[in-house]
């Protein structure tokens, strides 16, 4: 939980071994989350409001006075994609702990960075995503919803799924070996999460737990 109260919004992870970008709106914190321990998680940097950090390219932008909705890390070396209302941007983070750190492309309309998602649900904002293990692809939910899509920049002709009900489609299978792991956040609870890119016969794994039980040094 932020100092305001706010509960993770957005996180992705870093190219840094077992470091995740966490945001609560406004707010940022880079995180070691130390997946296989319960108690050697760390704080790398922060808690802090994104107008005062490092990052000088969000300041004095959307993602800095409104702060970000969600996330989600590109395959693009220390390249994130960062949605607030119906905005976003592409922003490089500088994972080497340089002040390089710039928005490459926006802060821009989604439907505009993203053209193939105009007339969807997810042109006026996104609640969560996710990066996935395919080049170039990404997973947005909004609601009791969520769309699979394909943003290679090099590739005019974007391409997204259809758009399914989350609850038709997750949780994951278990035991194959193109299992993927990730955290999702709701509130004051997260879960650890085992998923495969494609499949629809999947089952939860790991049951949700209570932020503060890691995430308590954000306070």
């Amino acid at each position: 939980m932020s100092s305001n109260g706010i509960y993770v919004t957005a996180a992705f992870k870093s190219v840094e071994t077992n470091q995740a970008y966490i945001f609560m709106k406004n707010e940022v914190v880079i995180e070691d989350y130390a997946p296989d321990t319960k108690t050697n998680d760390s704080i790398v940097y922060g808690p802090c409001p994104i107008s005062e950090s490092g990052f000088s390219s969000l300041k004095n932008t959307i993602f800095a006075e409104r702060g970000i909705d969600c996330a989600f890390a590109s395959n693009e070396e220390g390249v994130a994609y960062i949605f607030s209302g119906n905005m976003c941007a592409k922003w490089y983070y500088a994972p080497d702990d340089s002040t390089d750190d710039e928005i490459r492309d926006g802060p821009m309309p989604i439907a505009d960075m993203f053209p193939f998602l105009k007339r969807t649900m997810f042109e006026t904002g996104i609640n969560a995503a996710l990066e996935s293990s395919g080049r170039y692809e990404a997973y947005l939910f909004k609601g009791k919803y969520f769309a699979r899509i394909n943003y290679d920049p090099e590739n005019k002709d974007h391409r997204r799924t259809n758009i399914y009900p989350i609850q038709d489609y997750w949780p994951c299978l278990r035991n194959t070996t193109y299992e993927i792991e990730a955290y999702l956040f709701k509130k004051d609870s997260y879960a650890r999460i085992v998923f495969t890119p494609g499949q629809t016969a999947n089952q939860q794994l790991k049951s949700s737990k209570k932020n503060q039980a890691r995430l308590g040094k954000f306070r």
